[in-house]
């Protein structure tokens, strides 16, 4: 199920959607499922499964963590899918961020085809570029999965027209410049990015920048089409002091993110 069904649904209601990041596995795969069917139930319009990897360059500390503690608890590339199929069976879409070492080693086609069987959307792929990307476009293509790329404040504009013709589903915009995590203010450079990345593309553009909060929220969704947030909900579950408490918060923040992303516009 593409993505865009829930961009098309947000753009009715006049808001920007609000997609959601939480790692597989954290704390174990049954509890990860748990918490995201709350972020679902509490106003997710679009899901991300993170892949929890050992060398994870652009996560900040927070996602590290809570990675780290899923590969300690086992958590493998199957957990992942089952995870998917999970939150899928919802009705959200729900696509996979994940670096690209576990894909190949998996196997590129092996991988969308079992994606794919689990109902999931499709992948996005912070280290990997669509010029050194062949074959994962095929097998998306093959399977009809999205392919979401990355564009930064340092992308020229012939870079933007580049990995903007080789996605579908939606541009990912990532607007600070290094290591993700929550912020207390949001970024001056994730405005214009989305200008320039709009020129090149009628897909939505959806923005990932640290936002924490409803009203960083609201200011995202008065530019953007989609605000990711991903850090927030991990940082809710990781200071709970056990899971009913952390999944009762994670549900507060969803729908003060949801309230924020229809107050945006």
């Amino acid at each position: 199920m593409s993505v865009t069904r829930a961009f098309e649904k947000a753009r009715a209601d006049n808001r920007a959607a609000l997609v959601g990041y939480l790692p597989a596995g954290y704390p174990d795969v049954p509890g990860g499922i748990e918490a995201l069917t709350v972020m679902v139930d509490a106003g997710c319009d679009i899901i991300e499964v993170g892949l929890p990897y050992s060398d994870p360059v652009m996560d900040g500390p927070t996602i590290q963590a809570a990675a780290q503690a899923a590969l300690e608890g086992g958590v493998r590339t199957t957990d992942v899918l089952r995870t998917v199929e999970a939150v899928a069976a919802t009705g959200v879409p729900t696509v996979i961020m994940t670096y690209w070492n576990p894909v190949e080693r998996y196997g590129v086609s092996r991988f969308a085809a079992d994606l794919a069987s689990a109902g999931g959307a499709g992948l996005i792929t912070p280290d990997l570029t669509p010029d050194s990307a062949a074959p994962w476009i095929a097998a998306a293509d093959e399977h009809d999965l999205d392919k979401i790329f990355l564009v930064a404040p340092s992308s020229t504009d012939a870079r933007i027209a580049m990995t903007t013709k080789a996605c579908r589903g939606f541009v990912y915009a990532t607007a600070v410049m290094g290591v993700t995590g929550a912020r207390t203010t949001t970024s001056d450079l994730a405005g214009p990015l989305v200008a320039r990345t709009r020129a090149a593309t009628d897909l939505p553009v959806g923005v990932g920048l640290g936002v924490s909060n409803g009203d960083q929220a609201a200011e995202v969704a008065s530019y953007a089409d989609g605000v990711i947030v991903g850090s927030a909900f991990v940082r809710t579950l990781l200071d709970a002091e056990d899971q009913r408490s952390g999944l009762d918060a994670l549900a507060a923040l969803t729908r003060d993110l949801a309230d924020g992303v229809r107050r945006g516009r």
